[in-house]
């Protein structure tokens, strides 16, 4: 008996390692072409330093990729929408947590992939229970200053709302007196995107709730006094008309400021993970470096909330014409073959639970500065909230921009704000 079983159990081994044979040669045997269309110029770097075309040949070697560098995120989106109209997608995207909703028609399901199973965020970004992008970094939001610019004004990194306005100032006032050009905190508003960091995500931190896009979708006056976007765009718009943006924040693009900040021409720029190497590779000396995390809080006893979300979910399109091969770069992106030489590139936080990363020295002095820190999962906001918002034409990045422009009243703005947005919610029936 026990020889026969013996035998069984040989013959499903056999079996099984044939049918893993004939599977793995099924996957190489894939052909193709496929277009991956990205905006991240790290990755395109990486991608060309690397050869990721060649290396992925190697595994399919009747596959080709064609990568498609579009100038900036802005750009990718207005390209996508029109492309998606007229049934051109490429083949692999990336989304944001905020355009998955928009092109979850055009997407297709990853979640039998191996790559979303092992993501620590894939599912919490599922919708209708699909997987229709698989984040490619942890993202976190930090504030970039030098140490010895701080320290030569008198000031410390501040741990609220007050003393980062109070903190600004001073830096404005100790450096600008004698440089017309300084910026205590360099912004970019020129671009209208890189004011995210406080239009963007301080209205969630304002009450550590990262689907406040969708609870706003459910009520009428979003705006009104004491709702959460109201005292954040408060806070903000004080922040933006006391002159610590400089002379002149329109006149200005993120490159232009991230440029003169590494070449400390300002003391404090906030930006994602990402800016870490753009900050590095302006300057000779990044010793006197630092970071710390937005204090949003009224007060030190009120918790100190921080903002994590996904980034860069790479999906595959409906029109791919080549849709298991689509699938098999995802797989192989995420795979130890591609992604951990990438993730250890990159100064983002790894997604993938199979491959952690430390994070650079200078973004953990963040978390050292807070080690309670409450994270808020960040969500941009689904269906019902990106209806309302192209119907009224809500744009919080621009609104940011407008805040520096004369005459401008927040009071006024948002007012208007929560009449067009009643209205809206009338007219497509939101309840």
């Amino acid at each position: 008996m026990k020889k026969k079983i013996a035998a069984l159990t040989l013959c499903t081994v056999m079996a099984a390692g044939t049918m893993g044979l004939m599977t793995a040669q099924a996957e190489e045997n894939l052909s193709g072409d496929l277009v991956f269309a990205i905006w991240d110029n790290n990755l395109m770097d990486f991608i060309d330093a690397n050869d990721m075309v060649g290396k992925f040949q190697e595994k399919y070697p009747d596959a080709d990729i064609e990568v498609e560098k579009i100038k900036d995120d802005s750009e990718y989106w207005n390209a996508m929408k029109m492309r998606a109209s007229a049934n051109q997608l490429p083949d692999v995207m990336f989304n944001k947590p905020f355009t998955l909703s928009r092109f979850q028609d055009y997407l297709l399901d990853l979640s039998d992939l191996e790559a979303a199973q092992n993501n620590e965020l894939a599912d919490g970004y599922a919708l209708d229970g699909k997987i229709l992008g698989i984040p490619m970094t942890s993202g976190y939001e930090y504030v970039y200053y030098w140490k010895d610019m701080f320290e030569e004004a008198g000031v410390e990194v501040p741990t609220t709302w007050e003393q980062f306005e109070e903190v600004t100032k001073t830096l404005q006032e100790y450096y600008g007196a004698d440089n017309e050009n300084f910026m205590a905190l360099a912004l970019g508003a020129k671009d209208e995107w890189p004011d995210y960091p406080y239009m963007e995500f301080m209205p969630a931190l304002e009450s550590g709730n990262g689907q406040n896009w969708n609870d706003m979708a459910a009520v009428d006056d979003p705006f009104a006094e004491g709702s959460d976007i109201q005292k954040a765009y408060s806070k903000v718009y004080d922040l933006f008309t006391s002159g610590v943006c400089g002379k002149d924040p329109l006149g200005l693009g993120n490159d232009q400021v991230t440029t003169l900040f590494a070449q400390k021409q300002a003391a404090i720029i906030a930006l994602g993970d990402w800016g870490l190497q753009n900050i590095i590779a302006g300057t000779d000396d990044y010793s006197q470096l630092g970071t710390f995390y937005l204090p949003t809080r009224d007060s030190e006893e009120d918790p100190f909330r921080v903002i994590v979300q996904g980034d860069s979910f790479m999906g595959v399109t409906t029109h791919s014409e080549n849709p298991e091969l689509a699938k098999a770069f995802v797989e192989w992106f995420y795979s130890d073959e591609w992604y951990p030489d990438y993730i250890n590139y990159v100064s983002s936080a790894s997604s993938m639970t199979n491959f952690p990363k430390e994070k650079d020295p200078i973004l953990a002095e963040a978390d050292a500065a807070q080690p309670d820190a409450e994270l808020v999962m960040y969500d941009g906001g689904g269906d019902d909230f990106q209806a309302i918002q192209n119907e009224t034409t809500f744009d919080y990045k621009k609104l940011g921009a407008e805040m520096f422009t004369e005459g401008f009243d927040l009071n006024a703005r948002l007012e208007e704000l929560n009449a067009k947005w009643a209205a809206a919610r009338e007219k497509l029936g939101i309840e």
